[in-house]
């Protein structure tokens, strides 16, 4: 196997990004889900996202900030100190998409792709009714990486205090992932889908 080697310390952030990308994946899209202080709802994927604990369950995404400028998702975050995390599956897949573009600060995403915003009842951030999965999340902590002179990123860490899931998604407390549907990141424009899987039993 022959393979090219990149020091970090010689690579832009353009490229950084593509091979950070590239290399890790598939990436679980949270689709977060938040609401101002005057009220305007906000959604918008994210694919730097995962679940770091389970007990208290705790979920984080990250977000880029260029020149002081914060994403809508975050502002709000630190105004209300809730989310939402809202499952993407493939049939939410264009309006996931919708939610991505770049809107001004007082445009509903929820509006835009036309989505439901609906009330969960446990946070004050709206949740997206036709996901298949909503879970409600107390912000609890932020990270920041990189020089706040340039582009960086800020880590929310997110304590889960309710999920909500589709009945017919469940056995008991057990998701099944093949009617869960759910998408994932790739790099670029591109996604995988959850639908080719394998079972490997654990050894003893």
């Amino acid at each position: 196997m022959n393979r090219t080697s990149f020091l970090v310390n010689e690579l832009d952030s353009a490229n950084l990004y593509k091979l950070t990308t590239g290399l890790i994946v598939p990436r679980p899209i949270g689709w977060i889900g938040t609401r101002s202080n005057s009220g305007v709802h906000n959604l918008a994927p994210y694919s730097f996202f995962n679940a770091v604990a389970t007990n208290p369950p705790v979920l984080v995404f990250s977000t880029g900030v260029f020149d002081g400028v914060i994403k809508d998702s975050l502002r709000n975050i630190r105004e209300t100190g809730v989310f939402t995390a809202n499952l993407v599956d493939h049939d939410l897949a264009v309006a996931m998409n919708d939610t991505s573009a770049t809107l001004d600060h007082d445009i509903d995403e929820f509006a835009v792709a036309g989505l439901t915003a609906a009330n969960f009842g446990h946070v004050d951030a709206p949740g997206v009714q036709e996901a298949k999965a909503v879970i409600e999340c107390l912000a609890v902590r932020e990270v920041e990486f990189g020089n706040p002179d340039e582009l960086h990123h800020v880590v929310t860490f997110g304590e889960v205090v309710a999920f909500h899931v589709d009945e017919e998604m469940l056995d008991g407390t057990r998701v099944d992932p093949v009617r869960l549907d759910a998408l994932g990141r790739l790099a670029g424009m591109d996604y995988a889908t959850t639908r080719d899987q394998l079972r490997l039993d654990r050894p003893d």
